[in-house]
């Protein structure tokens, strides 16, 4: 039994979804033949249609009523179109046309209402930007049924439960392994593929809810773990996880394995083929995780395991985070006085900041810590003032951030047991004068993450990943 979790992009068109319903169509068959068979889907919106419904709420809430009216019937034109083009029968093209129809005449209704309010609150948020999934599944099952697949859509709000966290709701697991137990395994056993909303999910008391941008993966995740499935699978529109964004190292390849604490670090740091979620259930239940091509379906992609024994330690990959900033808390007053790290990360914490890499001097006269750019200029004020009498005294000298910063990970299993990973880095980096800024290593020993200027940071990602020869044909 597997889990097919597919992006926007791999339904992101006629041809597209045709694409992936001739994948599904053949998993079925293949799955058919083993000991365990069953397949279930798990969609995204169509690409771009969470961006105009989110992009048209918000102008909503400014007082512009012509974004949203102009997307209701943009958005059942783009739907209708692929209803069209791949589905014969009248009755089900009626049947879908009926409800795209329905669900964006709510949208509407939904419009109207913030834009009389002049407010967009998260939970209102969160109905709208899911509303994607809830036209996309309805119509990848259709166009199932109309390749020969036995298809049913089901909307994950009826089986992922969440608490109220609006905008990035969390699970409550079991609740929602017994809710996918009781309602997708008889349709599996019975020869159905479920075609499931992702992203979105809903509360204990059924209000919608969402699990953050890129949740599909997650929910394709939990609804597998719920399952037990033998293999999660991502098909999006690149062959894999790569050594380093392409876009950046021309010869970037992609990896065959990776552990499951190497895909969580690459996605924390800026990978953007999983979502950082995803492989937490996976890692529960020891469930392999494949990322895979709907455009190049024949390519084996990359398997994520739990570990990877047979392969060597050392770097695996080398990726960026990009549009940070830098914040250091300095001062001699610093040295052996307690309390200085807490009341500093107290401090950010308040303003509900993400912090994704500390320095700290071994003099204790400085901390350093790199936050999301937007984040930067309230964490400082929030800083100035829990500071404010030891700025005063000089026992702290200075707040201070530095903008347009770049994190570079570099990950891999088992670094810290592999002598000269550093030294290597570091020497790559060097010999190209990039200087680093700061440097972190955690104990996890799967990554070495340093700060670099944003001038320098693709130049730094090629000299790395150059170093460990890591590039197709080395």
């Amino acid at each position: 039994m597997i889990v097919m979790k597919f992006g926007g992009t791999s339904v992101g068109s006629t041809e597209a979804i045709g694409a992936t319903a001739a994948i599904v169509a053949q998993k079925v068959a293949e799955q058919a033949k083993t000991t365990r068979p069953g397949v279930v889907v798990v969609t995204s919106a169509m690409s771009g249609v969470t961006n105009a419904l989110i992009d048209s709420a918000q102008a909503a809430a400014l007082g512009d009523e012509t974004p949203y009216r102009e997307a209701r019937s943009s958005l059942l034109v783009k739907h209708q179109m692929v209803c069209g083009q791949l589905i014969e029968d009248g009755v089900e093209r009626a049947a879908l046309g009926r409800l795209f129809d329905s669900r964006l005449r709510e949208f509407e209704r939904l419009c109207r209402s913030i834009a009389v309010l002049g407010e967009l609150t998260e939970r209102g948020m969160d109905v709208v930007s899911g509303m994607g999934e809830r036209l996309s599944a309805p119509l990848l099952a259709a166009v199932l049924r109309a390749n020969g697949v036995r298809a049913q859509f089901i909307d994950a709000g009826e089986l992922i439960i969440t608490d109220d966290t609006y905008g990035s709701a969390s699970p409550l697991m079991e609740q929602t392994f017994a809710r996918c137990i009781d309602r997708l395994l008889p349709m599996v056993q019975s020869g159905v593929v479920p075609v499931i909303t992702g992203f979105v999910a809903a509360t204990e008391k059924g209000i919608p809810t969402t699990l953050g941008r890129g949740g599909s993966d997650y929910s394709g995740a939990i609804i597998g773990a719920a399952l037990d499935v033998d293999e999660i699978q991502i098909w999006t529109d690149v062959d894999g996880v790569l050594t380093a964004d392409p876009r950046i190292v021309k010869n970037a390849r992609c990896l065959e394995e990776l552990t499951y604490e190497e895909v969580a670090e690459l996605a924390f740091y800026g990978a953007k083929v999983l979502h950082p979620k995803t492989v937490t259930p996976a890692i529960e239940k020891k469930i392999p995780v494949r990322v895979l091509n709907t455009f190049n379906p024949s390519h084996p992609g990359t398997r994520i395991v739990e570990s990877t024994p047979n392969r060597p330690l050392g770097v695996k990959a080398i990726t960026a985070i990009k549009d940070m900033q830098m914040i250091t808390v300095a001062g001699r007053g610093m040295m052996g006085v307690p309390g200085i790290a807490a009341r500093t990360f107290g401090a950010v914490a308040r303003q509900s900041a993400n912090v994704l890499m500390i320095s700290q001097s071994s003099s204790e006269q400085s901390i350093c810590f790199v936050v999301p750019g937007k984040e930067g200029p309230r964490v400082v004020q929030s800083l100035q003032a829990e500071f404010e009498r030891e700025l005063k005294q000089h026992l702290i000298e200075n707040i201070h951030s530095q903008n347009e910063i770049v994190i570079v990970a570099v990950v891999g299993t088992g670094m810290k047991g592999v002598p000269g990973i550093a030294a290597r880095v570091f020497n790559a980096l060097g010999t190209h004068n990039i200087n680093v800024i700061a440097i972190a290593q955690g104990a996890s020993e799967a990554n070495i993450s340093l700060v670099v200027i944003r001038a320098e940071a693709d130049k730094a990602v090629q000299a790395i990943h150059d170093a460990f020869e890591l590039g197709i044909g080395d």
